[in-house]
């Protein structure tokens, strides 16, 4: 089971810089999901920066120090509860399996580094 984890911890770490990425460089994607959600495009860098600060967390978890990375995994799930509660309440439900497995990884992730990690 650990290594499933940790699996999907690596996963959700390159998951989070890819989107982040994606929301630095105003992918239409982006800039059309958020406006569709009642995002202002001014806040998607703030968001970028919050996924981006995430992934770092929990690649310095997995490098040795487990306690960013356990606090990353938990700030991520706050962050994707959220995105899927805004996705609920703008009944926007033709994408909301994106922040879903986002938020299933950040799930994993924090149950990674909660068991111990390695």
């Amino acid at each position: 089971m650990t290594s499933v984890l940790f699996i999907a911890t690596v996963a959700c770490a390159v998951a989070n810089v890819s989107v982040a990425i994606a929301d630095y460089t105003r992918a239409p994607f982006v800039l059309a999901n958020s406006a569709e959600v009642g995002v202002p495009p001014w806040a998607v860098p703030y968001l970028a920066t919050l996924k981006l600060a995430g992934a770092a967390g929990l690649l310095i978890g997995l490098f040795g120090i487990p306690w960013p990375g356990l606090a990353a995994g938990a700030g991520l799930t706050v962050f994707f509860v959220g995105a899927v509660l805004v996705h609920v309440r703008t009944r926007v439900f033709h994408n909301i399996a994106f922040p879903g497995v986002y938020l299933l990884l950040a799930v994993a992730s924090t149950g990674f580094f909660a068991g111990g990690g390695r």
